[in-house]
């Protein structure tokens, strides 16, 4: 089943990887934000199914864009995202 999905991450190339694998498994990027602030308002005009946040983003962490958005629109299910940088030898 295809999602609408939100995609937040203040890293261009992370959203970009992202949304390709979305799009490649069937779903549809309604919107993209580089801010937790952006995010909560992209929800609240978007309606997305699926809010994909990453955990440290500026002005608006994910975690409480995540809470925001889900006081503002329950039916909006967020998911939290954490990149971290690895070692390779």
């Amino acid at each position: 089943m295809a999602c609408r999905v939100l995609l937040a991450d203040d890293h261009q190339i992370v959203r970009q990887g992202l949304r390709g694998l979305l799009v490649a498994a069937g779903h549809e990027v309604i919107g993209e934000a580089s801010d937790g602030r952006q995010a909560l308002k992209l929800a609240r005009t978007l309606n997305p199914d699926i809010a994909v946040l990453d955990l440290s983003m500026p002005l608006l962490n994910g975690l409480d864009a995540a809470r925001r958005i889900h006081r503002l629109a329950p039916y909006i299910k967020p998911s939290c995202l954490r990149c971290t940088p690895t070692t390779v030898m």
